[in-house]
């Protein structure tokens, strides 16, 4: 067993397909194959159940989950030691948004706060127009937000992800089975349009690129709620792969499907006031998700 056949592993339980895993670990499917089936033989266990919608785990695939990530925690943990020892200290405010700090910001911030403790990390969840206001008048010294939403010039912006957008369905739904589902076939179901970090102005922009509208069943700032619909048959959504869970709440399973043509990706990163000097801790901060993002991938 090795780290590279636990971050494999780990990708697929999340992502539940090794299709994405692959994708968002910039390599071959293959590769993720033969380590989640060389994981499988070491251990005598079946991690998956392969289905026709992708990968579902066993009981001893969320067993070995639990123990992976913490094994990967400690791995990152004794990497980044010398960064422990650094001594940078200091308060940093950072603005960030509602999906953002729903979706992605908590795990970097246990992150940031084992390798620097000495920094004060001050965080305010605002709409983008409060962040930028807050940027431009300093009251905040960076914000980790939606960057595809922010086109001010007087801000500078670093996309660190981006979040390809796809089809949500209700398995067994009748696209389900298709390698790429249109506009026009999408516009014949029920669309529940999610609201919250301008959301529905995004989709409204990539619908407008045709003749065609979606047929809005309902607007709500809730993700859950979209997701709960969409897994019980209520409608269809186009919504990033960030965001995406295999189940809802009801322990209902929905499955994705790339749209033709494909919609813009939703990108997540850091922003700041154009021509600022970053000061050493909000530098820290910056350095530690540019190598976290930028670093080359395992082969």
């Amino acid at each position: 067993m090795n780290f590279r056949q636990l971050k494999y592993f780990v990708a697929t339980a999340e992502t539940g397909q090794v299709s994405r895993a692959a994708a968002d670990l910039a390599i071959s499917q293959s590769s993720v194959t033969t380590a989640i089936r060389e994981l499988e033989a070491e251990l005598g266990a079946d991690l998956f159940i392969r289905t026709a919608h992708g990968m579902e785990m066993t009981q001893s695939g969320r067993e070995l989950l639990a123990l992976a990530y913490e094994i990967l925690t400690k791995l990152d943990e004794a990497v980044n030691i010398r960064e422990r020892a650094s001594g940078t200290r200091g308060k940093i405010v950072v603005a960030t948004t509602y999906t953002v700090i729903g979706y992605f910001l908590p795990y970097h911030l246990d992150r940031l706060a084992r390798l620097h403790p000495n920094l004060d990390i001050q965080i305010h969840e605002l709409n983008r127009e409060s962040v930028e206001e807050g940027l431009l008048s300093n009251r905040f010294d960076i914000a980790i937000v939606l960057t595809s939403n922010i086109s001010n010039p007087e801000l500078e912006t670093e996309p660190l992800i981006r979040s390809p957008r796809r089809l949500w369905l209700p398995q067994g739904h009748r696209l389900a089975s298709k390698r790429r589902v249109t506009f026009e076939e999408v516009a014949g179901e029920d669309y529940v349009m999610l609201t919250v970090d301008e959301a529905a102005n995004t989709t409204m922009k990539y619908w407008n690129f045709g003749t065609i509208q979606p047929r809005v069943r309902l607007r709500t700032s809730s993700i859950e709620a979209v997701r709960s619909m969409v897994a019980n048959g209520q409608g269809v959504t186009i919504l990033s792969d960030m965001v995406y869970r295999t189940w809802s709440l009801e322990g209902k399973r929905i499955v994705t499907v790339e749209t033709s043509p494909p919609v813009p990706t939703m990108d997540v990163g850091l922003a700041w006031r154009r021509g600022i000097a970053l000061q050493p801790p909000v530098q820290a901060l910056f350095d530690y998700f540019r190598l976290a993002f930028n670093a080359p991938q395992l082969p």
